[in-house]
């Protein structure tokens, strides 16, 4: 097994991508406090507060998602492809998760079920079980892969990718990250 990439490759101002309910928000949250540097949850951005998740108007997320890119330094969890050049732009170095779909799916119940604060909750917390965002997690996300690899060569950035828990449990130890506990 290779050293773990350091930290510090990947500059001030990463993205975290990957699939739904795959831990990105709290990775965003552990890095951002052991950097310093603000946790930007793009969900926040895309979603009204104190709604199941009703998508605010496209101007307004990207009016949102352009003046968070702007800063000095961040780290973003979120994928929104359509703002991610703007935000391959200003990146220093991309994280890319993807743990098995199943996972994904019981981490989804988990966290809409029983977890009622967490990284990248909406204010408010009205979430419930949706059957579009069951049929996202098993079979429509993974199509993105591609795409995201083609948009990340592209981009020219350092990327780390982080393909089981495992893997993402070995950067938390490397990079010395506490797992943040939820507001």
């Amino acid at each position: 097994m290779n050293d773990p990439l350091p930290l510090a490759a990947l500059g001030r101002r990463i993205c975290i991508l990957g699939p739904s309910s795959n831990g990105k928000s709290t990775l965003a949250t552990a890095i951002g406090r052991k950097l310093g540097i603000p946790a930007i949850h793009l969900d926040l951005f895309f979603h009204l507060p104190n709604t199941d998740w009703v998508q605010r108007p496209k101007e307004e997320f990207y009016a949102l998602h352009d003046a968070a890119i702007e800063g000095d330094s961040w780290v973003m969890d979120g994928n929104y492809s359509s703002a991610m050049p703007r935000r391959f732009a200003r990146a220093t170095g991309v994280i890319l998760v993807r743990a098995p779909r199943l996972a994904n799916l019981m981490r989804y119940f988990n966290r809409t079920l029983f977890q009622t604060k967490r990284f990248g909750a909406l204010e408010g917390n009205k979430d419930s079980v949706k059957w579009e965002m069951i049929h996202w997690l098993l079979f429509v996300q993974s199509r993105n892969y591609g795409k995201y690899d083609a948009m990340l060569a592209e981009a020219g950035l350092p990327v780390l990718r982080m393909n089981s828990m495992a893997e993402i449990n070995r950067y938390y130890r490397a990079w010395d990250l506490t797992r943040p506990i939820a507001p």
